[in-house]
């Protein structure tokens, strides 16, 4: 598997983040909580979770769906870095 530094990651989880939310990045920054905001909905998170296993190869299990894991772009990022290392 390649490896991915932390920005890496993080760029990733931001560009899609935007798409999906179909926001700018002077919407939604890194600590901007995305389902309180209601930029994600559950549909959303469903999506999210298929994008993070098309793209870094990481399925989520039952104990590790928290909102602390998934609610930022930095949450998000931290938790796929934490599962790829």
């Amino acid at each position: 598997m390649i490896y991915m530094d932390l920005n890496m990651v993080k760029e990733k989880i931001e560009k899609y983040v935007l798409q999906a939310a179909y926001a700018g990045p002077d919407v939604i920054v890194e600590d901007t909580m995305l389902f309180k905001e209601g930029y994600f909905d559950s549909m959303g998170f469903i999506m999210l979770l298929s994008f993070i296993d098309e793209e870094f190869g990481i399925k989520v299990s039952d104990d590790e769906l928290l909102e602390e894991n998934f609610e930022s772009i930095n949450a998000i990022t931290e938790f796929i870095f934490r599962k790829l290392n």
